[in-house]
């Protein structure tokens, strides 16, 4: 699928774009962290629209302020509860 957007100039300076192919980049890139960071996407999902290996988009996620972890309150709780009855 094709996507066409008009960007003003304002947001090829936010997106640190001097060209349209710059700009397709970043904001690829922008949009698969910002859906992973929702939990809407996987990593590999997100690196796959970024346009990159997995391994490098979650490199990348600090650039971002995105943590790798995407585990809820609850999640880790239910971990430790798990971790703490393997121990006997």
């Amino acid at each position: 699928m094709t996507v066409t957007v008009d960007l003003p100039d304002a947001a090829m300076k936010a997106l640190h774009a001097t060209t349209s192919d710059d700009a397709m980049v970043n904001l690829r890139l922008a949009a698969a962290m910002k859906l992973y960071e929702l939990g809407r996407i996987s990593s590999g999902a997100a690196a796959e629209l970024a346009g990159i290996g997995r391994v490098e988009f979650l490199d990348r996620l600090a650039e971002f302020g995105v943590n790798a972890f995407q585990e809820s309150p609850e999640d880790l709780a239910h971990d430790l509860a798990t971790l703490r009855s393997l121990r006997g």
